[in-house]
């Protein structure tokens, strides 16, 4: 059963990382599912209108907002998810389905492709109404850590670029742009109910600023074609 959940968004420097890393593998689990090298691979298509309303509401901190995304995980394409982030008074929720890669085609040349089960419909649906097209390519390299008491998630983003060719999205045969400054990372903490005093306090999270804007924000601003 989906549930909102708090998400925190800080943009850390190589120094902060390094030691926050450490800290978290001392403290939590790593993912099950990461590689052998520690992490695993992300890619997402999001989607906007002609408006770029989801652009704009992001920077203007507008609440309540909801945004699409289709995302695969280690360049797999045998596992594609469709998903629906919405954010109401700072607190996130998502709603997915598994769709097909001719699904995905479909969403990639700004069509709506039939739907397969009764969530398809509604999320599909949605898309047709709000007139939302696919706009940018999100990729990165995550190291997630967690933590059972408060569902706690704790990430360590990387490499994350920006491309507009859409039709590369399910070959990765796309030009890419990196959105951030060299050694910059970003730290994602999420949790449930509670964020356990101690997690908190190792991970140092008063001492760090919270950023408002998402990767998804920064990639539209910054994007490989230097425009919307």
């Amino acid at each position: 059963m989906s549930r909102y959940r708090h998400e925190y968004k800080y943009r850390i420097n190589t120094v902060q990382k390094n030691i926050l890393e450490i800290k978290a593998a001392g403290l939590m689990m790593m993912d099950a599912h990461v590689g052998a090298e520690g992490a695993y691979y992300i890619r997402s298509l999001y989607f906007d209108d002609y408006e770029n309303s989801c652009y704009y509401e992001n920077e203007d901190g507008t609440d309540p907002r909801a945004k699409f995304r289709i995302r695969y995980y280690n360049r797999d394409t045998g596992f594609i998810k469709l998903e629906k982030k919405s954010k109401t008074r700072g607190m996130t929720l998502k709603e997915s389905s598994r769709i097909t890669v001719g699904q995905c085609e479909e969403f990639m040349a700004g069509r709506i492709p039939g739907p397969e089960s009764e969530k398809q419909i509604r999320l599909f649906e949605e898309i047709r109404l709000r007139n939302l097209l696919p706009r940018v390519i999100v990729s990165y390299e995550r190291v997630p850590y967690i933590y059972p008491v408060g569902n706690v998630r704790v990430t360590f983003d990387d490499q994350i670029t920006a491309s507009n060719e859409i039709s590369g999205f399910l070959t990765g045969e796309y030009q890419k742009r990196p959105i951030l400054s060299l050694g910059e990372s970003i730290l994602e903490v999420k949790w449930d109910e509670l964020l356990p005093p101690f997690i908190k306090e190792c991970m140092q999270l008063d001492n760090l600023q919270w950023s408002t804007f998402s990767k998804y924000y920064l990639c539209r601003k910054y994007n490989a074609n230097g425009g919307f």
